[in-house]
């Protein structure tokens, strides 16, 4: 497993640069079996060191590309592959260790509607986002005409180019349901964009 600050998606694409001895171990484990390994939130603490609080909502990661460097580090670049729920935690020896299960697909839908209003609300909160200066979630916005495909793929990528933080974020990553997930994304990127239009238009 590894702890991290931030939400990982499924389908979403994670690059780590891996320093930490624990994870190096981790990184070399992976490679000499599936490349599979778990990513959790850190709730409270540091990534850094260990001692840290963990949601139990995570998703499994897959290594797609991997670069170790002579003073043992790595630069990796993983992509989220299905949600998975901590069933317990074991010792962290020699990195964190867990029981996960994995979490069954979402059993509602999403109408295309639903989806494409997600996303104008999105696309606005990044907009306000880059007039302040600041840049926006690195995830990749579905195109014009992408939400006539699949509604779940499509939400998980407006998930990870929303410019949430990672606490609004791994409320999304436990929504079950699609319908639920896009409704409390458009929610929340509307929040983000009424904020950051406040904060543009000055005071009065």
């Amino acid at each position: 497993m590894f702890p991290l600050g931030t939400v990982l998606f499924p389908g979403a694409i994670l690059p780590l640069h891996v320093f930490e001895p624990r994870y190096r171990q981790l990184m070399a484990d992976c490679l000499a079996g599936d490349g599979r390994f778990g990513v959790v939130l850190i709730s409270r603490g540091s990534e850094v060191g260990g001692g840290d609080q963990r949601v139990a909502v995570g998703t499994e990661a897959s290594i797609e590309e991997a670069t170790r460097f002579d003073d043992g580090r790595w630069a990796v670049l993983a992509l989220g592959r299905r949600r998975i729920a901590v069933e317990s935690w074991l010792p962290d020896d020699p990195y964190p260790l867990a029981e996960v299960r994995p979490l069954p697909a979402a059993p509602g839908e999403a109408d295309r509607g639903a989806v494409a209003e997600a996303g104008v609300a999105v696309r606005r909160a990044r907009a306000l986002l880059s007039e302040l200066g600041q840049p926006a979630a690195a995830g990749d916005l579905p195109g014009a005409a992408e939400p006539t495909g699949d509604p779940e793929v499509a939400t998980w990528r407006l998930c990870a180019a929303a410019p949430l933080g990672p606490l609004d974020r791994q409320r999304l990553l436990e929504i079950s349901d699609v319908g639920e997930r896009v409704a409390a994304l458009t929610d929340l990127a509307l929040g983000v964009a009424d904020d950051l239009h406040r904060l543009l238009a000055g005071p009065g």
